[in-house]
C-alpha cells in the first residue's frame, strides 16, 4: 500500500479554463488536461521565478515531487502545442477524482 500523500497547498485560481488553437472549434479538438497542482507549479517556477526548492516549500511538497509535477506540466503543454490540442485547466483536485 502506498504511503498517503501530503495535501498540496494551491493558491492560484485561474480566470481562464481553456486554451485552443485558433480557427478550430473546441468540439473538434482533443484535450490535454492540466491539473491544479501542475498549473501552480508552472506559476511558481516560471511566472514567479522561484527556484524548485522554494516553490516546493510553497506547495508543501518535496523538491523531487515538485520536479515531477513540473515535468508532467511541461510535457502536457508541449504535446498540446505540437499536436494542436486544446488545453483544459481542471479546477478540481485530481487526487480526489482518481479515488472515486
Amino acid at each position: 500500500m502506498p504511503r498517503p500523500k501530503n495535501p498540496r497547498r494551491l493558491r492560484f485560481k485561474p480566470q481562464v479554463l481553456y486554451f485552443k488553437p485558433q480557427g478550430v472549434p473546441l468540439f473538434m479538438l482533443e484535450e490535454v488536461e492540466l491539473f491544479p497542482d501542475e498549473l501552480e507549479a508552472l506559476k511558481l517556477h516560471d511566472v514567479d521565478e522561484l527556484d524548485q526548492v522554494t516553490a516546493a516549500k510553497n506547495m508543501n511538497v518535496s523538491q523531487p515531487t515538485f520536479g515531477r509535477i513540473l515535468d508532467k506540466a511541461y510535457k502536457k503543454l508541449a504535446i498540446a502545442i505540437i499536436k494542436g490540442k486544446a488545453i483544459k485547466i481542471n479546477q478540481k483536485d485530481h487526487e480526489k477524482k482518481s479515488k472515486q
